[in-house]
């Protein structure tokens, strides 16, 4: 199963029975999402649970943080993954929870999204953060990343309401995602070295400090989502705003971070923001420029080679360089992106990810106890302490639907229809 750099387009191929089951299965998790977590509330917005745990054999101890946290992300992509699916009245309810949290915050009416927010109908008008009562401690516990703001987050939840736009132009959706990306220039934006997008903003409300490093990926998405919204703008016959503008910007830093003679992304910059990351690899670092196709896809899809030889890990791929075990997510983004640029991927991987389902109908996010990042959940972080375990993830599910119906998240159409012709 090896991946090739992106070559003269070849016709896409028809969905074998294991991508057709897996798509089938994977839309029914979600929907079983849906149900379990809207409780009796059958329409309003809604948000859901990024890890819910099987109790099954082979899981570790779940985590107590995660207990009923929404993680914008992975909302954000099971929103996308229910359109993939046909669901759009449930993709509408996470879309109009998130319109909620951008428009009413609980402290900082400024345009942002937080990384996460309690799962479930979203009945209050401004919805509620995670968190747990400690009775033996007496106090409410709360996670500090959870209440942050992450930039790609905040792409992330702009891309799933330009994707609903696409389907059924609604205002609100468009309005709300150009205020997110509002956020992103007049918070995020850091000039210094090379000019981009940096981390977003950690800590308690009181305290929270700038995010100094870039992501490749978090610029990536930023220059999808500036350049969609700015399509979407022309389209209603709008005079132009900041979004072209902010697009080249962040296009420009991905471009940046492309190594021509190693043929691959570099993650982004370390703490400096200036200083390029030349040690470690992400995977979805190397893959999403080539999905989203923009400017110098062609080039860029020689990225996949690296993949190969240094993602790889059995019939999966591994979120880090050289990596300790099958990202299920990743490997699904890998799938999506074949299918995307090459028209199918391997009978392999399909059943690889068809073998993580969950008996709740989600899928585990790794088939291993728990896998490494390289990577630090935050600054307050003494290492890398960004795991994923086997429990069953929202995120994971969705990019599997995403990748099982051809549906590419970034622009909101059918992959394989996409294919694009490049020199060999």
């Amino acid at each position: 199963m090896a991946l090739a750099g992106v070559a003269a387009a070849a016709p896409p191929s028809s969905p074998g029975a294991t991508q057709k089951a897996l798509a089938r299965e994977s839309c029914d998790g979600l929907r079983r999402a849906v149900a379990h977590d809207q409780g009796g509330a059958t329409s309003g917005p809604l948000f859901l649970t990024s890890y819910r745990p099987a109790n099954a054999q082979g899981e570790p101890p779940f985590e107590p943080a995660l207990a009923g946290a929404a993680f914008t992300y992975d909302n954000a992509l099971a929103g996308i993954a229910l359109l993939a699916c046909g669901e759009r009245a449930a993709a509408r309810r996470i879309g109009d929870a998130v319109v909620r949290a951008v428009a009413h915050d609980q402290t900082m009416p400024d345009g942002r999204v937080r990384n996460a927010y309690r799962a479930g109908p979203v009945t209050e008008e401004k919805p509620a953060l995670p968190g747990r009562w400690d009775a033996g401690r007496k106090q409410w516990i709360a996670d500090a990343y959870q209440v942050s703001t992450a930039t790609g987050n905040v792409a992330w939840a702009a891309l799933l309401l330009l994707n609903l736009h696409q389907a059924e132009p609604t205002p609100a959706y468009l309005a709300t995602a150009r205020r997110l990306l509002a956020w992103t220039e007049q918070n995020t934006r850091a000039r210094n070295g090379p000019d981009g997008y940096n981390g977003g903003r950690h800590g308690w409300d009181h305290a929270q400090r700038a995010q100094t490093w870039k992501s490749t990926e978090h610029n990536l998405d930023i220059a999808v989502a500036a350049a969609w919204a700015a399509r979407a703008v022309r389209a209603d016959g709008q005079p132009d705003g900041p979004e072209p503008r902010q697009a080249r910007t962040a296009l420009d830093f991905v471009g940046r971070m492309w190594n021509p003679s190693e043929q691959r992304f570099h993650i982004g910059t370390k703490e400096d923001g200036a200083t390029v990351s030349t040690e470690g690899s992400g995977l979805d670092a190397q893959l999403w420029p080539v999905l989203a196709a923009p400017e110098g896809s062609c080039a860029w899809g020689r990225s996949l080679d690296w993949v190969e030889k240094h993602h790889r890990i059995g019939a999966g791929y591994g979120f880090s360089r050289e990596p300790d075990g099958i990202w299920t997510e990743g490997s699904a983004q890998a799938a999506a992106t074949l299918v995307a640029r090459k028209g199918a991927a391997p009978e392999a991987l399909w059943q690889l990810l068809a073998s993580q389902r969950a008996g709740n109908g989600l899928y585990y996010a790794t088939p291993s106890a728990r896998i490494a990042t390289g990577l630090a959940i935050g600054p307050d972080s003494t290492g890398a302490d960004f795991f994923y375990y086997r429990w069953p993830h929202l995120g994971a599910t969705a990019w599997i639907a995403l990748a099982a119906t051809g549906f590419n998240p970034f622009t909101g159409k059918t992959a394989a229809s996409e294919v694009p012709s490049c020199p060999a």
